[in-house]
């Protein structure tokens, strides 16, 4: 296993959690910004007000995107497992 293999298995990881987190962290940031914008004209500033909806969005999505989540880290970590012999023997 050469430096080359190493470093394209780490981006493809990375791309993999950019893609299974970037529905919670955009939905969560929508949510928050929302919520800010809500409390700057109401002048509410409370900091409850805002954990609330986000905790709620964030749940929303784990149930909705949840099950694709799921299959596509199973089947990203099925791929890692079966290049494990091509690994051993390039080496």
């Amino acid at each position: 296993m050469n430096d080359t293999q190493v470093l394209n298995i780490a981006v493809q990881m990375l791309v993999e959690m950019g893609k299974l987190a970037a529905p919670v962290l955009i939905v969560s940031m929508a949510v928050g910004i929302g919520v800010s914008l809500l409390q700057s004209i109401t002048q509410l500033q409370e900091a409850t007000l805002s954990f609330v909806p986000k905790l709620a969005a964030v749940a929303l999505v784990v149930v909705f995107a949840g099950h694709w989540m799921i299959n596509s880290l199973v089947g990203f970590t099925d791929h890692m497992y079966r290049l494990i012999p091509a690994l051993l023997h390039a080496g």
